[in-house]
């Protein structure tokens, strides 16, 4: 982060308004989730952004919690202190969160790493907490809904075709008499 200049002006009210956006209580939550889930007994749990960043920026808590909800799904995490091999880390998460959340929920590696935006890797990691239960570990916020199939009989299919729905241009009635086409208004 140190590698930057100073944001100023546009750039610096943008960057504003991204990090107004973080919310200290969800990102708490999240780490007491991760923390329950990975067994990780150190987290600072206390939610705030500079400590949240610097705790996932490594990407070895990440691909920890991948493998965590799903065994085997991160082959190699990187030990190492380079900057590739922590933002390669971060991918493997990435890749792993892309099977099972919406591409929308995703963040860029950038956004963690950098801290540029960890409001995004709030809404990812919070996605992912969603879906947990379908790995067997406990979830945070809505629980998802699944989807009901219905099996239809033939005769049942068939009572369908019998109805004129309102989209088929029904008009209950209305007629155009009083219509004068090519007449001209009086005043």
């Amino acid at each position: 982060m140190s590698d930057r200049a100073t944001k100023s002006g546009i750039a610096l009210e943008a960057q504003q308004k991204i990090h107004s956006k973080y919310d200290e209580q969800l990102a708490a939550q999240l780490l007491h989730w991760l923390q329950n889930v990975t067994g990780l007994p150190d987290i600072d749990t206390s939610g705030n952004v500079d400590e949240f960043c610097s705790l996932l920026k490594d990407g070895k808590v990440l691909c920890q919690l991948a493998n965590s909800l799903e065994s085997g799904s991160v082959k190699k995490v990187n030990e190492s202190k380079l900057a590739f091999k922590q933002m390669e880390n971060i991918c493997f998460f990435l890749q792993f969160a892309q099977k099972h959340i919406d591409k929308s929920e995703l963040f860029q590696t950038v956004d963690l790493y950098e801290a540029q935006d960890p409001n995004a890797v709030l809404i990812c990691l919070s996605a992912l907490a969603r879906k947990a239960d379908k790995f067997g570990k406990p979830t945070i916020g809505p629980k998802e809904a699944h989807g009901e199939k219905r099996n239809w009989t033939e005769e049942q299919l068939k009572q369908g075709d019998a109805i004129i729905g309102l989209q088929m241009g029904s008009n209950k009635g209305a007629t155009a008499s009083g219509l004068n086409m090519g007449n001209f208004r009086h005043m």
